[in-house]
């Protein structure tokens, strides 16, 4: 039976991070549409060049989204400075394969297999390939943001505070990992009820999932923050999830929250369409 929750918590987060969801899902006060103004993708390459942290809100099986993510990646690297290219899809014990993979140590085929990322990630490889051979041709540094499998799977299993000392050094203190957002809660309550067959999830299930979702934020959003204090020099930019990205709540408040003393300028693309009738989630949608 326990087996079966986590699966299902684990079932669920992976539907809200692969797609936007639909309009009953949002909180009320969200649910407002917004004037939206339209960009070109110029327009749009020219106010991400201000930018210190841009965010590409993805669907991660989407062919479109993965062309969008190259375009402008290869936009920005027309300009001057120096980039580095943030992976919700690779945890952070790996970082040093994807050092080896940009310096020419590792083949494709190398890297794909020590980061295990089929059986940790799973989507198309061919998706995300484009982009990795754009950046070790440019030499943009990889950084792996997310939060261990094995960790996730114990926090939705028993909570954060079952996690012992040496699984706690591949996330934040547990006193950076906040659950205070309402209107995200709400959002991630939302959700959750809807698979949960119609609302009838038990709360426990509900505070582990969010837990879940949270941890990957506040991982990803650190792995963020820690790489812009060491090198202020480089703009960096997020590939992850819509649902990590929408409205700021997931990593961009937290990597704002953490570099709060520091001048910041982060900016937020959606790739493909907003959501018709409701108020954007993010500053620019790159159609």
């Amino acid at each position: 039976m326990r087996t079966k929750k986590i699966k299902l918590i684990f079932a669920i987060i992976l539907g809200f991070v692969l797609s936007w969801g639909v309009p009953s899902l949002i909180p009320k006060g969200l649910s407002e549409p917004q004037q939206q103004t339209a960009y070109s993708h110029q327009d749009i390459l020219a106010e991400l060049a201000q930018a210190d942290i841009i965010y590409l809100a993805e669907t991660h099986d989407s062919p479109q989204d993965g062309r969008a993510k190259l375009e402008i990646i290869q936009g920005l690297q027309q300009r001057n400075g120096k980039r580095a290219v943030a992976l919700e899809m690779f945890q952070r014990p790996f970082q040093p394969y994807l050092d080896s993979y940009i310096a020419g140590e590792l083949t494709e085929t190398e890297l794909i297999e020590k980061t295990e990322y089929q059986e940790r990630w799973g989507f198309d490889w061919e998706l995300y390939a484009p982009v990795f051979r754009f950046a070790r041709t440019h030499q943009l540094p990889l950084l792996a943001l997310n939060t261990p499998t094995e960790i996730s799977r114990k926090v939705a299993r028993e909570g954060l505070e079952s996690l012992t000392e040496e699984e706690r050094r591949y996330i934040p203190p547990l006193s950076e990992i906040h659950t205070d957002n309402q209107d995200y809660r709400q959002i991630l309550q939302n959700i959750y009820n809807q698979h949960a067959r119609e609302g009838h999830g038990n709360s426990d299930g509900f505070e582990r999932f969010f837990s879940v979702q949270v941890l990957w934020d506040e991982t990803m959003a650190q792995t963020i923050a820690q790489f812009w204090q060491t090198s202020p020099d480089y703009q960096i930019i997020v590939i992850a999830g819509k649902g990590h990205i929408q409205y700021g709540y997931g990593i961009p408040s937290r990597v704002k929250r953490r570099l709060q003393d520091t001048p910041l300028i982060q900016r937020s693309v959606w790739l493909g369409d907003f959501p018709e009738g409701e108020k954007q989630p993010a500053d620019f949608a790159w159609r």
